[in-house]
């Protein structure tokens, strides 16, 4: 994990630029921080930048020690001003000065006598991107696959003994695995559709892990051991190669291209969505996300009634009816024309005396405007959905809320 880290953070230093906002300092940011274990890259961010993942554009490493990039409990971050632009980076806490203001900070940066045991103690202690203990679970089961591919993979047809279901130590036989080049196995099974809210297209399933199993014997059927059960695991339950757990290299950003989609579940069966929650959106690889990219959440304006609006627009649509009613030369027409004009109002005056709003063709509607709700990071994809982080929230969030480039 730790070589993980180094990488993300030293790809921070890449291209990988949200050039289209202008970073923003916060007003009130500490000027200095010292880092302290628990925190996360995306925090220590957030009490400098108004935007946190537009921290790689003003990290500033220090290439005289090794691994400049990695950032430890006990380090001092410093805002610091360079030719007029922000910077950030890890400084000695003399340098700081406990004055919460660093003006100039030596381009050597902080100093540390290096040996491989302190080396290794450092690592371990690294900082991380994001909680990755929000993700964990998330980063290789479950999986999201189509009908056909679920349906295509191998199944569990019986045991020996005949039980109904099987666990943790049980021996069970298997049928269509032809592919022998793994011989571990997730188990899993279909879950939720996930179904875009606005074209109602299934866009995958979830494939629910029960299970873990090593294969004793290939053949048809195989013989299989259920070395991990998380749930009791039934015949047809499907078998798909294992993969391995791994850290992706985060690198938050902006996408490079437009993203429009929405939130369309919630992992771990909760019904609230919080800081921290893992979601899925109906936007994936094939619409060019990626992991670590950054989106804002935002909530559709409500449809409210404009009162203002609707008086002068019965107001007018009064005075088109006395033009009609001038206008039509028949002595039947003006007398329908003014019992309508006279009930209508009646009702307008009856509407008016108790408060009530005026409805019909005179109401008029106005839609109010999006507002941001937080932001997420996506973590792992798949072809048309994802799963991301919501990593702050400004108000509540649900269901079918809209998630847009930030």
């Amino acid at each position: 994990m730790s070589r993980k880290i180094a990488v993300f953070l030293a790809s921070l230093l890449c291209c990988y630029f949200v050039a289209a906002d202008e970073v923003e300092i916060r007003g009130d940011n500490p000027g200095t921080y010292t880092v302290i274990k628990g925190d996360t890259l995306w925090d220590i961010a957030g009490r400098f930048l108004t935007r946190p993942w537009q921290w790689t554009e003003i990290w500033e490493s220090n290439p005289q020690i090794e691994n400049p990039h990695l950032i430890y409990p006990g380090d001092v971050i410093a805002l610091k001003y360079v030719d007029g632009k922000p910077t950030l980076s890890v400084v000695d806490a003399s340098d700081a000065g406990g004055s919460g203001t660093v003006q100039v900070v030596p381009s050597q940066g902080r100093l540390v006598k290096l040996s491989p045991t302190i080396r290794e103690s450092r690592h371990e202690a690294a900082v991380a991107a994001i909680p990755l203990d929000a993700i964990q679970q998330f980063l290789s089961r479950p999986q999201v696959v189509d009908e056909e591919e679920l349906s295509d993979s191998a199944y569990v047809v019986g045991s020996q003994d005949e039980h109904l279901t099987f666990g943790s130590g049980h021996r069970v036989y298997v049928r269509g695995l032809d592919d022998q080049s793994s011989g571990k196995f997730g188990i899993y099974r279909q879950g939720e559709a996930y179904v875009d809210p606005d074209s109602e297209e299934v866009l995958g399933y979830e494939a629910e892990h029960v299970g873990d199993a090593i294969v004793e014997r290939f053949g048809d059927p195989a013989t299989v051991l259920i070395v991990r059960a998380s749930k009791e695991i039934l015949k047809g339950d499907r078998l798909i190669p294992q993969a391995e757990d791994r850290i992706p290299e985060f690198i938050p950003r902006a996408p490079a291209g437009a993203i429009d989609g929405k939130i369309i579940s919630l992992m771990n069966g909760v019904n609230q969505i919080s800081q921290h929650q893992v979601v899925v959106l109906n936007r994936g690889d094939s619409d060019g996300l990626q992991a670590g990219h950054v989106l804002a959440i935002y909530q559709d304006g409500e449809v409210i009634e404009d009162v203002i609006g609707s008086d002068v627009a019965h107001i007018e649509a009064q005075e088109a009816r006395l033009r009609d009613e001038t206008e039509n030369p028949s002595a039947l027409g003006r007398m329908f024309a003014s019992i309508g004009n006279e009930l209508r109002a009646v009702d307008y005056a009856l509407r008016d005396f108790v408060g009530t709003p005026v409805t019909g063709s005179s109401a008029v509607k106005v839609q109010l405007p999006d507002e941001r709700a937080g932001e997420l990071m996506v973590f792992r994809t798949f072809p048309r959905v994802s799963y991301a982080l919501v990593m702050n929230t400004q108000r509540n969030v649900n269901l079918n809320d809209q998630v847009r480039n930030p």
